[in-house]
């Protein structure tokens, strides 16, 4: 009986092929990650850091969120910044796990692998908790699409 409330994490996974260097890739989501976050995930309003600084293991941000209409604001913390190959971030103030994975194909391409987490729900939520499942995976390939979409503009515009 105990086992019915279990929490268990609410996962999307999306991965795909990038026309970029790993290391540029990299840039474009760790390094520059508070100029180019809003781009690839345009539901975020508002987001500052609010520790000094550059971008590194530690760091905490803050960030305003409009999703289908619902405003939310969180704080979350990069747990994992490894140049060039993996960037994490996790909810502080709610919890949920953000984690891009990037593996060098060739000198020219790399994998994406984003991985999204809701790591528990609301216990006002759990009845919808099939239609989350598929909000949360839709949104990982939609963030997985819009990343590859504006790098790649970006490597065409420089070359």
């Amino acid at each position: 009986m105990l086992g019915l409330f279990k929490d268990s994490p609410v996962m999307g996974k999306a991965s795909a092929i990038i026309q970029s260097p790993n290391d540029k890739l990299f840039n474009f989501i760790g390094i520059d990650l508070l100029v180019n976050y809003p781009r690839w995930s345009p539901e975020v309003k508002d987001l500052e850091k609010l520790t000094d600084g550059p971008i590194r293991q530690g760091v905490i941000c803050r960030q305003v969120r409009i999703d289908q209409g619902n405003r939310s604001e969180s704080t979350f913390k990069i747990k994992i910044f490894d140049a060039g190959m993996r960037i994490c971030f996790e909810g502080v103030s709610n919890p949920y796990r953000c984690d891009y994975m990037i593996e060098s194909i060739n000198s020219a391409d790399s994998r994406l692998t984003f991985i999204f987490e809701l790591l528990s729900l609301d216990l006002h939520v759990r009845p919808f908790e099939k239609l989350v499942r598929i909000a949360v995976q839709d949104g990982t390939e939609r963030t997985v699409r819009n990343i590859k979409k504006l790098i790649e503009a970006e490597q065409v515009d420089l070359k």
